[in-house]
Order: structure tokens, then C-alpha cells, then sequence
């Protein structure tokens, strides 16, 4: 008698409010993990991080090394499913080391931000900084795309994906621009009070919701 009671209580408990939380890091090779093992992406540890904290969420990896946020835009559509409930959007390296037009990867940083909030997902825009070598000009049209687009979309901020890790030659690799598992490590350790943020943000609609 009491199994069948929980039963029909836990029937009138609306599915969605059961369900883990799905996230996707959506970004270039600083997600995907370049160059290392699989275990040391972030992704993976940002997942474990979240799960030794008692969370159930997944996270999925959604980085494409070498990708611009142009070519973010062209697959954001369908690499970000229905069923996905927040994104943290990581890119614009790779725009600022080619030199690109600062004007379209605001334009492109934009257009992703806009889809996403459009479809009812949470986004954590995670900043990215110039190289000081393209000159004060080109960082300063660049550095500001990222909080102003989150701040025009209500979206989530944090203002430097490689903070604590970049120029550190210890937490990066050769290359002097990638990071390794254990810088990978110090990202996580920093971003993760604005994923957490973004997961009870989620959690708050899906109450208002039911």
C-alpha cells in the first residue's frame, strides 16, 4: 500500500523536475581538450567537479580545436540540441590570433548568444583577451564583445576563460597556449562558481515552470 502511494506521488511530480541538468561546453581546442587525455578536458572535469559536489549534471564536449566563432555559428544548431539546458559558450581565440575583424566575431558572439537565449537555454559566455601584440586598438575593440553581449542577453559572465592559467608555462604546454591537465584543473577551480550559478538558474525556471 505505502509503495503504491509513492507511486501515484511520484506520478503528479512533473518528469522535467527529476531530470539531471544537461550542459554544453561549446568552444574550440581549449575545450576539446588539445592534447590531452581524454579525463583531463574540460569538460570532463568541470562534470566531475560538479558531480563531487552532488549535482547530477552532464556535460557534454562540444569543442572543435581550431574553430572561429564563425565557424561556431555554422554548427551551433545542431550540435546544441532541444534537449540541452544551459551552454557555456568558450570562443574567440582563435579570431583574436588570426587578427580577424573584431566586428564579426561580435557579430557572431551575438548571433550565438541571441539563438540560444531565443530557444529558452541558459548561456555562460566565458571571456576571452587579445593578445597584447595585435596592438591597444584591436583589444580594445575585442576584450569588451563578450561582457557586452552577455549584459545585452542577461546572460551569465565570466570574464577570462584561461585566468590564473595563461603565460604560466607550468600549466600550459610547449605551445606556450594550451593548457594541461592540470591548468585545465584551474580552470575548472575558477569558472565553477558561474556554472553553479548557471545550474540554479536553470533550476529556478524549472520550478517557475511546473
Amino acid at each position: 500500500m505505502v509503495a503504491f502511494m509513492a507511486l501515484c506521488v511520484a506520478s503528479l511530480v512533473p518528469a522535467k523536475a527529476n531530470d539531471g541538468i544537461k550542459l554544453v561546453a561549446f568552444g574550440d581546442s581549449l575545450t576539446a581538450g588539445y592534447l590531452l587525455a581524454p579525463e583531463d578536458a574540460f569538460p570532463v572535469q568541470l562534470q566531475s567537479a560538479l558531480t563531487d559536489r552532488g549535482y547530477d549534471v552532464t556535460v557534454v564536449n562540444a569543442g572543435v580545436s581550431g574553430d572561429t566563432t564563425s565557424g561556431g555559428l555554422s554548427r551551433l544548431d545542431w550540435s546544441v540540441g532541444d534537449d540541452v539546458d544551459g551552454v557555456i559558450l568558450e570562443l574567440g581565440a582563435n579570431d583574436a590570433l588570426r587578427g580577424l575583424d573584431p566586428a564579426t566575431t561580435r557579430a557572431n558572439i551575438d548571433e550565438m548568444v541571441r539563438r540560444l537565449t531565443e530557444r529558452g537555454i541558459n548561456v555562460l559566455v566565458a571571456g576571452m583577451l587579445a593578445p597584447r601584440n595585435l596592438g591597444e586598438e584591436y583589444a580594445a575593440a575585442f576584450d569588451p564583445i563578450f561582457e557586452e553581449t552577455a549584459e545585452k542577453y542577461d546572460a551569465l559572465y565570466y570574464p577570462f576563460f584561461l585566468e590564473g592559467v595563461a603565460a604560466n608555462p607550468m600549466l600550459n604546454l610547449a605551445d606556450g597556449m594550451h593548457p594541461t591537465g592540470e591548468g585545465v584543473g584551474v580552470i575548472v577551480e575558477n569558472i565553477l562558481p558561474q556554472v553553479e550559478k548557471l545550474i540554479d538558474q536553470i533550476k529556478a525556471e524549472r520550478s517557475t515552470a511546473d
